[in-house]
C-alpha cells in the first residue's frame, strides 16, 4: 500500500496530474452539483416521455370521441345510444332491465 502512495506522491509533482484533478472535479460538479446536472436532465427526460405517452393516449381518446360524435349526428343512432347507455325511454313505454346473476354468487 505504501508503494501506491509513493507513486501518487510522485505524480502530484507532475503538472498533468493537476489537470486531471481539475477535470475530475469538473465532471463531479457537472454530474451532481450543478443546477443543470445530468441527473436533472435524466429526470426531465423521463417526465417528457411520460407526458408524450399521456398526450398519445389523449389523442386516441379524442379521435374515438370524434368518431362517436359523427355517428351521433344521425337521430336514430342518437336515440339508440341514449337508450343503451342512459336507459332513456319514450313516453308511454316500459323498459325492463334484465340482470343475470353469476354462478359464483
Amino acid at each position: 500500500m505504501s508503494d501506491f502512495f509513493k507513486k501518487l506522491k510522485s505524480l502530484i509533482g507532475k503538472s498533468y496530474f493537476k489537470y486531471l484533478i481539475i477535470l475530475l472535479a469538473f465532471i463531479f460538479w457537472m454530474t451532481f452539483l450543478d443546477t443543470n446536472s445530468l441527473l436533472i436532465h435524466a429526470e426531465l427526460n423521463r417526465e417528457i416521455k411520460k407526458l408524450k405517452k399521456r398526450k398519445d393516449a389523449l389523442t386516441e381518446e379524442i379521435v374515438k370521441d370524434q368518431g362517436l360524435i359523427k355517428r351521433l349526428e344521425n337521430m336514430d343512432s342518437l336515440e339508440h345510444y341514449g337508450r343503451e347507455k342512459f336507459n332513456l325511454k319514450k313516453q308511454n313505454e316500459d323498459i325492463f332491465i334484465i340482470e343475470y346473476k353469476s354462478e359464483n354468487e
